[in-house]
């Protein structure tokens, strides 16, 4: 009786407090208030009058926080009238965890939501655009006007618009999409039906090419995106569960609503065996109280990170962290290998705030292993279109033990230099040294002896993931051929196969003699990261060429219970259905699959009606 009374009081008390708090912590005491695990210190990085309203935001070549200030959320400038959401540049000169100088690149931008830098400029999401902001001198000050490279994503969305643009290992620049969202992307002029139709899920951009592609569909309303050690995307998500490893060419479950392609049929499941909140319905976890606490706080996921720098513990190394709106923390999950996929499981959560106002959006670690977590400090949530406190915002550096501060501009250094930082511990590194190679192949002014050296670790590099990096630098600098790749092929690492696979159908081409080696590893090759991701490929080769591998693919028996080849291999094959029913028939025969037989029987029964 005494304990009930005694938590009774508690909760009485916690819940006075939480409505009682009517601003955000003070500066002098946020990060000092936040809860870490033993051995980590957070450090006000900046805060409100410096930033404000942190949408999101991205770290260059030295080290330095280039921040989205939204000013305009979430009233979106409808007219294509100019705007002022802001561009902020902040730089650590010491190394203390704290900003020591400040300027704005840019003050007129409409509709800002995401960012990415490189190629000379700033890549930023400006609902309904895409749109480049040149600096090709590098003095932090536009040299015109910002350039459209896409339109059509939809304005009448508020919360869950396009964002999350960051570069992936093959040099493309991916970003999301929510479920409100109904799209249509294409260059400036495009006819509708030339046009990408997307709401929910996953895009990609070529920043030389300049080709837009859809990668996958699903989820409700991304706001998160990073890739693993070996490649691999994952997302973060609102509503339904949190997170999803993006599997390019799938089609994965979502709030509402229709998949965009027809007879899916099925649709891929979260990664996650948990979820962040108590149960029920997903509205009853906002505040992150009670039975929600426990588990994570709430539904709302904003940001992702995988951490893979030098500066925390190696158990955290490879895990996911997210920020969670309702619980005022960063959740964190573990990943590990099932099938051709993974499983996330349930981590301790990895940050309290303990401030009601915390509303974590992005995380990302930086040159020296510390992480930078923004804070919009805010009472409500993505759906809180009245009450918007823009006086607001801050950004916290979260580190472990004792740091060293050593000045770094990667820009500046030498081709051979920025190869070698493939070996660097710190993801951040590798990242950064890639896209410089990829600018400097693309202007023609890289070293002729770089590909040979990065073709060279690729084959005899130990690590099977620096052999995972040199191959996909030597990729984004246009160092591959069908040669190279056809050894590949057949290397002894599944990683380096699988990878060789999708880089072989990147540009949706194949010669005879390689579609026979692909035939022969969908028959033989007893990785299942690999049958997946001849499954996935399926869709970027010609109807025609389809058929052999499906065959192989679908007596993979083995496979009948693995939670994303049989569904992947029926994203391929269903047009071969609508093609050619006799041979479909026969693939019926030949699978032992039971989803492929049931799902070709009922495609072809849609067709005789």
């Amino acid at each position: 009786m005494f304990r009930c009374v005694v938590l009774l009081f508690i909760t009485i008390v916690f819940v006075t407090n939480a409505v009682a708090q009517d601003s955000p912590l003070p500066l002098t005491e946020s990060a000092k208030r936040m809860t870490l695990p033993k051995g980590f210190r957070a450090t006000l990085f900046a805060g409100e009058p410096d930033v404000v309203q942190p949408m999101a935001f991205a770290i260059d070549d030295r080290g330095r926080l280039w921040i989205v200030e939204s000013m305009i959320y979430p009233k979106w400038i409808t007219d294509g009238s100019e705007g002022s959401d802001r561009i902020v540049i902040l730089e650590d000169e010491d190394g203390d965890g704290k900003y020591d100088t400040r300027k704005v690149f840019w003050d007129k931008g409409t509709n800002l939501s995401g960012i990415a830098l490189g190629f000379g400029g700033v890549w930023l999401t400006a609902v309904p655009n895409l749109i480049f902001v040149p600096d090709r001198d590098g003095d932090d000050k536009p040299d015109g006007k910002p350039q459209v490279l896409l339109d059509g994503w939809d304005l009448k969305s508020k919360h869950n618009v396009v964002n999350g643009l960051t570069w992936g290992p093959d040099g493309w620049l991916y970003g999301m999409n929510g479920i409100l969202s109904n799209s249509r992307i294409g260059k400036p002029g495009t006819p509708d039906d030339k046009r990408i139709g997307i709401d929910c899920g996953v895009w990609r951009y070529h920043p030389t090419a300049h080709v837009v592609e859809w990668v996958a569909s699903g989820s409700t309303n991304p706001w998160g995106l990073d890739f693993d050690q070996y490649g691999q995307m994952f997302i973060t998500n609102c509503v339904i569960k949190h997170l999803f490893h993006v599997i390019p060419g799938a089609h994965y479950e979502r709030m509402f609503g229709q998949d965009l392609t027809p007879n899916t049929y099925g649709l891929l499941e979260s990664c996650a065996d948990h979820i962040h909140w108590g149960g029920g319905k997903w509205t009853s976890s906002r505040g992150g109280h009670g039975i929600h606490d426990k588990p994570g706080g709430g539904h709302a996921h904003v940001g992702a990170m995988i951490y893979l720098g030098d500066n925390w513990p190696n158990e955290y190394r490879g895990n996911l962290f997210t920020c969670n709106l309702h619980g005022n923390r960063v959740n964190r999950d573990i990943l590990h290998r099932h099938g051709s996929g993974y499983v996330a499981k349930h981590g301790s959560d990895f940050m309290m705030a303990n401030d009601l106002w915390f509303r974590g959006l992005e995380l990302k670690y930086g040159p020296d292993g510390g992480v930078f977590v923004t804070d919009w400090s805010d009472t409500g949530e993505c759906h809180d279109y009245d009450e918007i406190h823009r006086e607001n915002g801050r950004i916290y550096k979260i580190t472990y033990g004792q740091t060293s501060h050593t000045p770094v501009n990667l820009a500046a250094m030498s081709d051979r230099a920025l190869v070698s930082l493939h070996s660097h511990r710190n993801e951040w590194y590798v990242r950064h040294a890639r896209r410089l190679l990829q600018e400097r192949a693309a202007a023609g002014k890289l070293n002729g002896t770089v590909a040979a050296t990065l073709w060279d670790g690729c084959r005899t590099w130990k690590d099977p993931k620096q052999r995972l990096r040199a191959l996909w630098t030597l990729h984004a600098i246009g160092g591959l051929n069908e040669g190279r790749l056809s050894q590949l092929l057949t290397d002894k690492d599944e990683h380096i196969r699988a990878w060789a696979v999708r880089l072989e159908l990147e540009d949706r081409k194949v010669s005879r003699e390689t579609l026979a080696t692909l035939q022969m590893l969908a028959d033989d090759d007893p990785s299942t990261i690999v049958r997946l991701q001849l499954a996935s490929t399926l869709q970027r080769l010609p109807l025609k060429d389809r058929w052999d591998i499906a065959e192989a693919l679908v007596a993979h028996g083995e496979d009948a219970t693995d939670h994303n080849i049989p569904l992947m291999i029926w994203y391929g094959i269903e047009p071969l259905v609508v093609a050619d029913q006799t041979r479909a028939v026969q693939l019926v025969a030949k699978a032992k699959i039971p989803l492929i037989r049931r799902f070709i029987a009922r495609r072809i029964a849609s067709l005789a009606k």
